[in-house]
């Protein structure tokens, strides 16, 4: 990246960062309350089964909550390998490499992180690189991992509302 450091770019990269955060948390905030939301309706929605009247409507509207709360934990839930696998150093300059994060740079031994390390931060040029790499790699998890999810359990939750009420309609 052939870009002359100054504090402009400094204040840039440093507001991008922060606003990624902000949404990040967002996010989550998001998942947590349809979580909560749909935890709370399917609880409440349980004692109406035995209404034959209601029974398949509230059958509906659970299995929509339940969607929804698989959606929101997906959501929240950090997004790391259960297990990290130890074997070939992973290349700090592949596309998908952050040396910033710690999902990805866990995965060397501290040596090589700090090697790493140095070398970025010796060329001003490499700094501001892995910066601009790090804001466009949580952006993209931003995109397709977190609001993805939350937006996909928004929609399972207004969707099971309409179809409980279209299916106790259409059963009187």
């Amino acid at each position: 990246m052939n870009v002359q450091p100054g504090g402009h770019l400094d204040q840039m990269l440093r507001q991008t960062r922060w606003h990624h955060a902000t949404l990040s948390s967002m996010a989550d905030m998001k998942a947590s309350m349809m979580l909560t939301v749909s935890s709370v309706v399917l609880t409440l929605a349980v004692r109406y089964l035995t209404e034959p009247r209601l029974k398949w409507s509230v059958v509906t509207l659970m299995a929509f909550c339940l969607g929804t709360i698989i959606l929101s934990a997906w959501a929240a839930m950090p997004k790391l390998p259960l297990r990290l696998r130890r074997g070939a150093r992973p290349d700090p300059g592949a596309h998908g490499f952050n040396l910033l994060f710690f999902g990805d740079f866990v995965r060397l031994n501290y040596p090589q992180f700090e090697s790493a390390m140095e070398e970025m931060m010796s060329d001003p040029g490499k700094t501001y690189a892995a910066q601009v790499r790090e804001i466009y790699l949580l952006g993209v998890f931003l995109a397709t991992k977190k609001y993805r999810f939350v937006r996909l359990a928004y929609a399972c939750f207004i969707a099971g509302l309409l179809a409980s009420g279209i299916v106790l309609v259409a059963g009187e």
